[in-house]
């Protein structure tokens, strides 16, 4: 007999009708367990037989007893019992024994080729449930690893079952979702008030606080008739984002270009005017008149100026070049001037000129950006903004030199719960206003450069702030070290 026989346990008190029942079951193939009551029988029927032939009348438990506690055990639950007896052949007792959980009922004398028969059709019932139960297992394996939230309908478009993915969408339990109807759902979780007409086909983008999500409901059809549907939920926060930060950029580069554009040509007739300006300083002889002049001159020189940071600002190299990071600085200041001043901000500049860094200036200007737009939607009314760059070392290698940049700001400050994520892609507290991309961004540029950024903040009363620290390795050029202090409004 091969070793893959199938078990049979053969539960009788009677010797007699054991041996014969073993002798038969051994001839068709099958390997044979014996036991000779319902207490030795529920022990054994734990080394999980392939089948279980169980006599009604047994010395010490009833066999439709023994066999209701095998359905009841789930290790033993899915044992084919085939129930015998030769004492209880009315229909009453089949029908007690059917109820009691066996699969099937005989009873003796049996005739050998029934016996196998039944036997077979037995095993060939528990390897379909078997086969039943992994498909069901692999399929409902499936169904929870997708990442879409996904619910089964059925056609009065309730809830027959939900994966993991919507239960943790919906922050509820399966009992919470399953068999509740698909509107109230939607009303409840997603804000969306249906007709149940507007159901299928159904596609719809909705934004819950923070959260975006995409709602879809496909129908199920047979013969033209609705089985019910699918409902398929998904949110779609990160690519809302995506597109957000993607729209802004463009205009942001659209606008670079156009200011680019408009530097350029407001930057030629301003030196034909400064040169005009300088003819008639140099021949008024009005002392009054000279004075005026005097004035006009700097103002034109203030707005030459301007267009000049403007037209680097949106001007980026190929290849590193040196960059000297007081001209970078205050390029960036110019350009958020009038909204410094609008908020009556202000910024103390302290340069201790470092040694020169090498570079990609556009680069390091949207570092100095991305920080100043931050510091300055932080920042309160009569706020103040320290840029403070000076020489410093690489506090996680001291023997690296570098410069490092300052810019605190007096604002609100970020709460110690989110402090750690502000340099996550997509992180934002703007909700879609921000694009969660710039410290992300400006954190990638630093490394770039091969230095890197920190913060640190306070929100407590009196003395909240933050401030970004900024380390850059440098190119030791010898230079004469010279501090400059700026403590005014923004020209």
């Amino acid at each position: 007999m091969p070793e893959t026989a199938p078990r049979i346990l053969v539960v009788d008190d009677r010797e007699e009708n054991r041996y014969i029942c073993a002798r038969i079951l051994r001839s068709g193939g099958y390997a044979v367990v014996e036991a000779r009551s319902g207490r030795e029988a529920l022990q054994k029927v734990l080394e999980d037989p392939a089948l279980v032939i169980l006599d009604v009348r047994l010395p010490d438990i009833v066999g439709y007893e023994v066999c209701r506690r095998i359905k009841d055990n789930p290790r033993t639950a899915h044992i084919p019992v085939l129930q015998i007896s030769a004492a209880f052949m009315s229909s009453e007792s089949r029908v007690q024994a059917l109820e009691s959980g066996a699969d099937a009922y005989l009873t003796q004398p049996i005739e050998p080729t029934v016996l196998i028969a039944t036997v077979r059709a037995l095993l060939r019932l528990r390897d379909a449930e078997a086969l039943s139960r992994l498909s069901a297992k692999q399929w409902q394996s499936t169904f929870d690893a997708l990442r879409e939230g996904i619910a089964l309908l059925d056609n009065n478009w309730n809830v027959v079952r939900c994966n993991r993915a919507l239960k943790e969408l919906f922050e509820s339990t399966y009992a919470e979702i399953e068999q509740q109807n698909v509107l109230s759902l939607l009303r409840q979780h997603l804000g969306l008030e249906l007709a149940t007409e507007e159901i299928a086909p159904f596609l719809r983008e909705t934004q819950q606080g923070r959260r975006w999500f995409s709602t879809q409901v496909e129908v199920i059809r047979e013969n033209d008739a609705v089985r019910g549907g699918i409902l398929i939920v998904s949110e779609i926060t990160d690519r809302k984002q995506a597109e957000d930060a993607l729209r802004s950029n463009e205009r942001l580069a659209a606008m670079g270009r156009l200011l680019n554009s408009i530097a350029h040509e407001i930057n030629n007739p301003l030196e034909a005017v400064t040169n005009l300006l300088y003819l008639m300083q140099s021949s008024a002889a009005d002392p009054q008149m000279a004075e005026y002049v005097s004035m006009a001159s700097s103002e034109m020189a203030r707005i030459s100026r301007i267009t000049k940071q403007t037209l680097t600002f949106s001007r980026e190299s190929s290849e590193p070049v040196e960059i000297a990071l007081p001209e970078i600085l205050d390029s960036v200041v110019t350009l958020y001037a009038p909204q410094f001043n609008q908020k009556d901000i202000r910024v103390v500049r302290r340069y201790e000129s470092p040694d020169l860094l090498v570079g990609f200036p556009g680069e390091l200007r949207q570092v100095f950006s991305n920080l100043l737009r931050n510091a300055l939607e932080a920042l309160p009314v009569n706020g103040q903004l320290t840029i403070h760059a000076y020489g410093s070392r690489n506090w996680r290698d001291l023997s690296q030199r570098g410069v490092r940049i300052s810019i605190c700001d007096s604002g609100s400050g970020i709460p110690p719960e989110i402090r750690s994520s502000v340099f996550e892609p997509f992180f934002t507290t703007k909700e879609l206003k921000g694009s969660g991309l710039g410290l992300w961004l400006t954190a990638g540029i630093v490394a770039k450069h091969h230095g890197h950024i920190g913060v640190r903040s306070s929100i407590a009363p009196g003395q909240s702030g933050t401030c970004f620290s900024i380390f850059l390795p440098t190119q030791r050029v010898a230079k004469p070290r010279r501090v400059i202090t700026k403590k005014n409004a923004v020209a």
